[in-house]
């Protein structure tokens, strides 16, 4: 905390600015209730001729705000189902203008004629991020949170688990505005313990600004959970079953009764799912066999018990007070058959290792936190604050039994082993914000604020071998055994200033960070202590240059801190020939990041394009090296850095009303420099990726939603994933009066989705084909009861869909 005060001099500076520009704020209600209304269309009209000549749309807690040129108007709000509610404005030269509460009355004549045919995006664009409506997705239906995020533009998945966006690794997961410390070494291993169907929308934040953490230098996925506010009892309950024992189900509940909110849900998971793999390496060594030819194929079961509940209580108009508690829980079995052939310059069999892996794993995550809102005054004033703790508790049991045979294929009984290990492992993290927002005359904004992130993970290892020494008996390793404490405590705080000057818009801010951390291995005295302070500035500019016609720059600089599973000296032993281990001594990675867009609207058509640039240091990159006893062992190092250059379009076409397309595509040239590793580790390519999502909701009959992706290669120092491609459809129709809905979707239709890497360096040549499962049927059924609504991304086949998002 010594470090706090000078983070706070640094930064608490007001910067002032001029704008002639009038600001207009306020909030939409339905007339009679507390119900707020999202997504209503407030308009300002021309009184000369009603056009419309500004105006926006209300936000999820039914407010707005946006600039207009001072004058005399007409003030249009409306929403689908309600009475349109008129005014005269006379802007003059004020400088805030705030409408406080509209309320809006039911249209009592035409709600019952009221049918929503058309079809419009998931898709919403801000000044940094972009926000998809996912709750409804047709081809994630019975998923997980990985497989849905698969389906989105910008993301792809590695074969090891981890998210890519733009063709850049280092992602930070959110999970409802917060980090997550969930079980598992990878990405997949934390997005795979929450079903599709619990999640409501995803925001992918390329270019994160000053008020966000730093890390996460390829950017930010926010994914949000489904949490409904209504007044009364009600819910939804859905169930899927996919193809090869794949089960999911779930509940959402929500009661709402004058200042409190309380809502509730469970999900339930058991999914079976296959992997499988060959390796062709070519050894360049010359005290081992030449060749080594290996395949695999597993399956593994996760059974997840997803339970959370809590509640929002509107202490006065103006103050919010609101808790929440959640309990991830899951079991794991699964089994792996390994075979490796060793084979001599004539590709004949030297020896063969047969493997067979039996693993089992059970983990436990609790999370629960409290929030305070406060509106302090009309003008838009405002703190919040926030503090959330979370647990995971994590054991794995694995087994192997390894058998050996010679060149003839006969069984070697004396070379046999038998291994167990067993890995516990914990985690705890507590985090605390503090937000505070200031409007100013002018229309400037001032937004600051703290945070502090405390976290300590717990790793150990105990691995036992019996071989011919010790009967078969096994007994402790002690160079593989061993236990890993991993501390790492962020301090925070930021200052930005927003405004406008006529048609120019911007936002600059600065972002404070100190890091402590400390790494101690158990079986060595020196722990690894590494502190550093870091300042992150960002900017944004826009051009207004009409209606739905807009110019944007901004830049930010991010950081990647490198976490427990890449800084973990514990090696992992599933397969005895190609070994992983962290590097402790691993250090962040920097990224600049530049960005300009262009974004044009017609009637039917949305265009938006964004050149970017990533200039990255201290690069984050898996190296493979291959020892003289022909043991591959891969871990993370720093190369000296990384440059992306890319154009990515997306194309929004209303075919029309019924028929919805977006097309999106990213190309991009990378480079890693990593001569400060090992001589000659460079390399460079060209890259792209293009994606589809269509929507066809066929009036009165069903909804038909098909996506497909294609991605390039992805390179690295030694050597790059090649291209792949998959398609996904699915479709969904409304029954029992609308209150049902049952769907059907196939995944990775054609099973095309399969990584090929190939590895390359002075000592070695690698070749790996990885296949995990991917093409999988499922079918669902969501009811819905108690008036509970779901919005239904627009694609409307007689729902009327509205959830509001999660406030944590």
């Amino acid at each position: 905390m010594k470090h706090l005060s000078t983070i706070l001099i640094l930064l608490f500076v007001t910067a002032q600015g001029f704008a002639q520009d009038v600001s207009i704020k306020g909030k939409v209600k339905e007339r009679g209730s507390e119900k707020t209304l999202e997504f209503a269309n407030v308009a300002l009209l021309s009184i000369s001729d009603s056009s419309v000549v500004g105006g926006g749309m209300t936000g999820l807690d039914g407010g707005f705000d946006f600039i207009a040129q001072p004058g005399k108007y007409i003030l249009r709000v409306g929403f689908i189902g309600y009475e349109s509610y008129f005014r005269d404005l006379d802007l003059g030269d004020r400088r805030n203008l705030n409408l406080g509460t509209i309320a809006l009355a039911l249209d009592a004549a035409n709600l019952q004629e009221v049918v929503v045919e058309g079809v419009t995006s998931i898709f919403e664009s801000d000044i940094d991020k972009r926000r998809y409506d996912v709750e409804n997705s047709v081809v994630a239906e019975g998923a997980t949170a990985s497989e849905l995020l698969e389906t989105l533009p910008s993301i792809q998945m590695d074969d090891e688990g981890g998210i890519t966006m733009r063709g850049s690794g280092e992602i930070l997961i959110y999970i409802n505005g917060r980090p997550s410390n969930l079980s598992g070494d990878d990405a997949e291993s934390i997005l795979s313990q929450f079903p599709a169907n619990s999640i409501k929308s995803v925001e992918l934040i390329t270019n994160p600004s000053s008020r966000y953490d730093a890390a996460g230098v390829g950017g930010i996925i926010n994914i949000i959970l489904k949490k409904n506010e209504k007044t009364g009892f009600n819910g939804q309950a859905n169930v899927s079953v996919g193809t090869r024992d794949k089960y999911n189900a779930g509940v959402n509940l929500n009661y709402g009764a004058g200042k409190v909110n309380y809502y509730a849900s469970y999900n339930y998971q058991n999914r079976r799912l296959f992997r499988e793999s060959d390796v062709f390496r070519e050894n360049r060594i010359g005290n081992s066999s030449p060749f080594l030819d290996q395949d695999s194929y597993g399956e593994r079961t996760d059974i997840t018990h997803l339970i959370r509940g809590g509640f929002d209580y509107n202490i006065t108009e103006n103050q919010t007070f609101g808790f929440y508690a959640q309990g991830n829980f899951r079991d794991r079995e699964g089994f792996t058959d390994l075979n490796q052939r060793s084979l001599d310059s004539f590709r004949n069999q030297d020896s063969l290792y047969v493997r067979n892996q039996n693993d089992t794993r059970e983990s436990f995550n609790a999370e629960t936190g409290l929030n305070y809102n406060w509106e302090i005054d009309t003008l838009g004033q405002q703190l919040f604050t926030s503090l959330s703790y979370s647990r995971d508790e994590r054991t794995q049991l694995e087994n192997y039994e390894q058998f050996f045979f010679n060149e003839a294929n006969e069984a070697v009984p004396d070379n046999n082993l038998i291994q167990l290990n067993t890995v516990p492992q914990t985690s705890d993290m507590y985090v605390f914000q503090l937000d505070y927002t200031k409007p100013f005359a002018n229309g400037g904004s001032l937004e600051s604020g703290l945070k502090g992130t405390y976290s300590i993970w717990d790793r150990s290892q105990e691995f036992s071998q019996g071989d011919l020494g010790n009967n078969f008996n096994p007994v402790p390793i002690d160079s593989i055994s061993d236990n890993f404490i991993f501390k790492e405590d962020v301090y925070a705080a930021y200052m930005s200033y927003r405004n406008r000057v006529g048609k120019i818009g911007y936002q600059g801010g600065l972002r404070a960070e100190y890091t402590e951390t400390i790494g101690q291995l158990a079986s060595n005295d020196n722990p690894v202590i590494n502190n550093y302070f870091n300042l992150f500035p960002s900017m944004y500019l826009s051009y207004d240059l009409g209606v739905e016609h807009e110019f944007t720059a901004n830049y930010s600089r991010r950081i990647s801190r490198p976490n427990m599973w890449s800084l973990s000296p514990l090696y992992r032993v599933r397969d005895l020939l190609n070994l992983s281990v962290g590097n402790p001594f691993l250090q962040p990675e920097f990224t600049d990041s530049y960005e300009v867009g262009y974004m044009k609207g017609w009637e039917r058509f949305l265009f938006n394009a964004t050149v970017y640039h990533r200039a990255s240091t201290n690069v984050h990159t898996r190296v493979i090296r291959l020892a003289e006893n022909n043991v591959a062992i891969q871990t993370r190092e720093n190369a000296a850095r990384r440059n992306s250059t890319g154009l990515e379009l997306i194309n929004q076409v209303q075919v029309n009303n019924w028929w919805d397309a977006t097309v999106s595509g990213n190309f991009f040239y990378s480079e890693i420099i990593g001569d400060n590793i090992e001589e000659g580790f460079n390399n460079s390519n060209y890259s792209w990726t293009v994606s589809l999502l269509s929507n066809m909701a066929i009036p009165n009959l069903f909804t038909f939603q098909v996506q497909g992706n294609y991605r390039g290669p992805i390179v690295f120092p030694q050597g790059e994933i090649e291209p792949f491609w998959g398609i996904n459809a699915g479709i969904r129709k409304n029954i029992m009066n609308d209150n049902a809905t049952i769907s059907l979707n196939v995944s990775d239709i054609f099973n095309t989705r399969i990584f090929r890497i190939r590895n390359e360096d002075t000592r070695f040549v690698q070749d790996r084909v990885f296949n995990r499962e991917t093409r999988i049927g499922t079918i669902a059924f969501t009811y819905r009861f108690g008036g509970f609504t779901d919005r239904n991304n627009g694609r409307n086949d007689g729902d009327d869909m509205d959830f509001d998002d999660d406030g944590d």
